[in-house]
């Protein structure tokens, strides 16, 4: 499909790419990955022709259709509403639906062979441009990433910008390109909208380039991983989980020669030194000093960050009671965002806040940092230092200060070193750490007041959307931080990796309550599927019953007796299991109050987990017997 040949590329007088190589064939879906500011995103731009190669060649069909979401477009603005914006992606047909109309109204006037021709001509074209679909196609998608119906009709330029990206993502897929170039899609999205695009993009018949820092989708949706390192375009033919087990091997193997050939340098370099100045042996000398300035160099395999472990510590635990909250009501302008609802969090809990935008998960973390009003109880316990972190955090840090200086007073006891190595796992390396703060971009910004509040020594951390601008490195380093981290948060977040790596229970917004499941992020994917399972197959109509016999009402009355039966059997038994389980968990909590429980940390983990097993349990079971009363009133 396309093809870079022998490609070099400079880029504010530093080459990003030397001699390299990159190729795409049909329907290949490919992730393209590395570190910040080895390229990725120029790349993006070069394969559009917005920027031009400095040596190398480029070629591709003339009639190669490419669709590229970008950061950039967020700054688009329409006068339309998001329906018609996304429309505008059937541009062929809108266009012929026009000249259809007008052929309609010269009919009235005049109604010809040529014309009747010449509408069929229009309405042929019309269909083969997708004009007879394409209305509830633009409804369909709008609606997977995220728009319901009721505010289609809304004006572009009232969103934000991460809305109009979606709105633009929806254009650009309804276009369907040959050749789809994504620059961080999920940015902008919701849980439930990534997985939407992820199934999209599963199924989506063309070729495609994502550039991402979420590792699940690319998991989910690539077949072959290029990463840009050392100026060059390294191939492997598989996923990201396939990349980094092929990277490990290819730099085991990289690394063997490179020390190999600088022993054979060093050999070399102590036979000229040693024999340059003797005649009989200067000839030697000279030939092997060509021999190493012809010599094509190995290079060292690049140091891995990952081996940099971030250590976040506390300054005092808190009590076994963290929070208790009880959320009476919390309203905007009328509108209900949470009710009813009463949690308790213990030392310990690492809790993932998860649903889909707008349902009201930052106002939960406001409501719990005490800087959100509600109608309802807040109670911390006992030595709980909270420390928050959210986008609008970004005020608070001194435009005055650089990087280094801004946490000179809370860490800087740590060491200049030591200090340098963590802002590096927050991307921020050499020179980069004198940067005056307000000539930071937006995402910089973020890092810097998120490094903040990690090594802050609070021991109850909430975290709205931290990953936002880490790379996948630093994603990495953050989820070993956070599962080495002694005290206790809160995390909202869309990335399922970094959610099933640092979460033990999980926290959700249905119907207007904030729920807990005691369970990690996986366990409550696999319990939300199974419910889901079940009420598909509870909503299927029941089988037809023939019943040979004259009497057929009677036999239908005595069939339906002995379905109560067993159904009231079965209530019985769960009703049971549930009423031991129970009292078994009310014995469980009563440990957390013994003396001997609260000064062993193994014996309170052990009887949290018990306690989780118990809930989990219970949860599935109060399903079962919701379900089996229902059957039961019918």
């Amino acid at each position: 499909m396309i093809a870079l040949n022998n490609f070099s590329f400079d880029f504010g007088g530093r080459r990003l790419y030397d001699n390299a190589q990159f190729h795409i064939k049909e329907g290949e879906k490919v992730a393209l990955v590395g570190k910040n500011g080895t390229g990725k995103s120029t790349f993006l731009r070069i394969l559009t022709n917005e920027y031009s190669l400095t040596e190398g060649s480029y070629s591709k069909p003339k009639n190669l259709k490419i669709g590229f979401l970008n950061q950039d477009l967020a700054s688009l603005h329409f006068e339309q509403s998001i329906y018609e914006v996304a429309l505008s992606a059937f541009e062929t047909a809108l266009q012929l639906q026009k000249d259809i109309e007008k052929i309609y109204d010269q009919l009235e006037n005049n109604y010809s062979d040529e014309l009747l021709i010449e509408l069929e001509d229009k309405q042929i074209e019309f269909e083969a441009a997708g004009g007879n679909t394409m209305e509830q196609e633009t409804k369909q998608m709008l609606a997977g990433l995220g728009f319901p119906e009721e505010i289609h009709d809304k004006p572009y330029n009232t969103f934000s910008g991460g809305w109009r990206m979606r709105v633009l993502l929806t254009k650009i897929l309804l276009q369907k390109p040959d050749l789809l170039l994504l620059d961080e899609p999920t940015n902008h999205l919701d849980l439930p909208s990534v997985q939407w695009l992820e199934q999209y993009l599963v199924n989506f018949p063309g070729a495609f380039i994502i550039v991402s820092h979420d590792r699940y989708f690319l998991e989910k949706t690539t077949q072959r991983t290029v990463e840009i390192a050392f100026q060059k375009f390294n191939d492997y033919s598989g996923n990201y989980s396939f990349f980094l087990r092929e990277k490990a091997e290819r730099e085991k193997i990289q690394q063997a020669a490179y020390e190999n050939q600088q022993e054979f340098i060093k050999q070399q370099e102590r036979f000229i030194e040693r024999f340059k100045a003797k005649a009989s042996k200067a000839s030697q000398a000279q030939s092997k000093i060509k021999q190493l300035d012809k010599l094509e160099r190995i290079q060292a395999v690049e140091k891995d960050t990952k081996a940099i472990r971030l250590q976040f510590h506390v300054k005092k635990p808190s009590g076994v009671d963290v929070l208790h909250l009880d959320i009476q009501d919390k309203s905007y302008e009328g509108r209900t965002i949470i009710k009813n609802s009463q949690m308790s969090i213990r030392r310990g809990d690492k809790i993932g806040l998860i649903g889909a935008n707008g349902i009201g998960k930052s106002t939960v973390l406001r409501i719990i940092n005490q800087t959100e009003p509600f109608i309802g109880k807040h109670q911390y316990g006992h030595n709980v230092i909270p420390a928050f972190f959210a986008q609008h955090q970004l005020e608070s840090l001194n435009l005055k200060n650089t990087i280094l200086q801004e946490f000179h007073d809370d860490v800087m006891d740590k060491g200049e070193a030591v200090v340098r190595s963590i802002l590096g796992c927050f991307l921020f390396t050499g020179d980069d750490v004198e940067k005056k703060i307000q000539v930071l971009s937006g995402g910089e910004k973020a890092r810097v007041a998120l490094a903040k509040t990690l090594l802050s020594n609070a021991n109850f951390l909430l975290l709205d959307e931290p990953t936002n601008h880490l790379d996948l490195d630093s994603i990495e380093m953050l989820v070993q931080a956070l599962q080495d981290y002694e005290g206790t948060y809160i995390a909202i977040s869309h990335d399922r990796f970094f959610l099933e790596k640092i979460t033990n229970k999980i926290w959700y917004i249905e119907n207007q309550m904030l729920k807990e499941y005691p369970g990690n992020f996986r366990e409550f994917q696999e319990y939300q599927a199974s419910k889901a399972e079940n009420q598909n197959q509870n909503s299927k109509p029941p089988k037809a019953i023939t019943v040979k016999t004259p009497n057929k009402k009677s036999s239908q009355n005595q069939l339906s007796h002995v379905e109560n039966r067993k159904l009231k059997n079965d209530i019985k038994k769960i009703e049971k299991q549930i009423s031991e389980w129970e009292l078994e968990l009310e014995n469980i909590k009563k440990q957390f109050s013994l003396p001997e429980v609260i000064t062993d940390f193994k014996k309170i983990e052990k009887y949290q987990k018990n306690q989780s097993d118990l809930e989990s349990k219970l949860l599935e079971y109060y399903e079962q017997l919701e379900n089996l009363e229902k059957q039961l009133k019918l």
